[in-house]
């Protein structure tokens, strides 16, 4: 059996690696691949392996743009840190995620299932069909927050975000009407309750919905400068180790 690990932590690599080594015996595992840039480049150049073990958000992108830029047909075992991911999806169209730390008998599970899978017709699967279902799946992202306004409640849509950051360890949303209110979520947080393919994290500092941006501009140090649709008070900066990131965020 031959398998591709596309994983861009070191340690969750690794740890999948062993894992492959000391439970299937001849099983060759044929590359790590850390980004969906090179996994693109990769599957498009090589033979399909006869399963995938693919870490669903990468450095430079959900693992889901793989499939929309290359033909994978092999069966694929999601993994995540993310519980969030785990929707029902995966389970009505038989394949599986595993949830990080990995652990040895939910490791085993899987390929318990594979292997019955396998002697199911597994060629007969469209994997593809079935990752649009599971990413196309906007319900586990956050619609709203709640908001307090004095010794009120409100809510926010996130719909209505144009802009958010952080400032003196304080979270703000910024609204269309330049209204800026805190959300009661660290921008850590918030990066796993946004989609990921409506929102991205440019830096430390700022989220920035897509509908947001209206221009890119080159900046030095080879990084971005957003200019926005809304106000703001200070230079949006992509951050240089996030450029190629938000570059593949942007054509996606």
């Amino acid at each position: 059996m031959k398998i591709l690990i596309i994983e861009d932590e070191h340690f969750a690599a690794k740890r999948m690696s062993s894992l492959i080594t000391e439970n299937m015996p001849g099983a060759e595992i044929l590359q790590v691949i850390d980004s969906v840039e090179d996994s693109i480049v990769w599957m498009n150049n090589n033979k399909q392996p006869n399963l995938i073990f693919m870490d669903i958000q990468l450095a430079d992108g959900l693992s889901f743009q793989i499939f929309q830029k290359t033909n994978i047909n092999c069966p694929v075992i999601f993994t995540t840190a993310y519980d969030e991911y785990a929707l029902d999806a995966f389970k009505v169209n038989s394949i599986d995620y595993l949830l990080k730390p990995i652990e040895l008998e939910a490791f085993k599970r899987a390929i318990q299932k594979y292997e019955q899978l396998y002697k199911n017709n597994l060629e007969g699967v469209n994997w593809k069909n079935i990752t649009n279902e599971i990413f196309s799946n906007k319900a586990k992202f956050k619609q709203r927050f709640l908001i307090k306004t004095g010794q009120a409640y409100t809510y926010l849509k996130v719909s209505d975000i144009q802009l958010i950051f952080s400032e003196e360890g304080i979270t703000f949303a910024q609204k269309s009407n330049q209204q800026r209110v805190i959300i009661d979520k660290t921008l850590d947080q918030l990066e796993t309750l946004l989609d990921p393919v409506d929102y991205f994290r440019i830096n430390r500092k700022y989220i920035v919905p897509i509908s947001s941006i209206k221009k890119m501009h080159p900046y030095f140090n080879s990084r971005l400068k957003l200019e926005l649709n809304t106000l703001t008070d200070d230079d949006l900066i992509v951050s240089r180790e996030k450029v190629v990131a938000f570059k593949t965020w942007i054509d996606s």
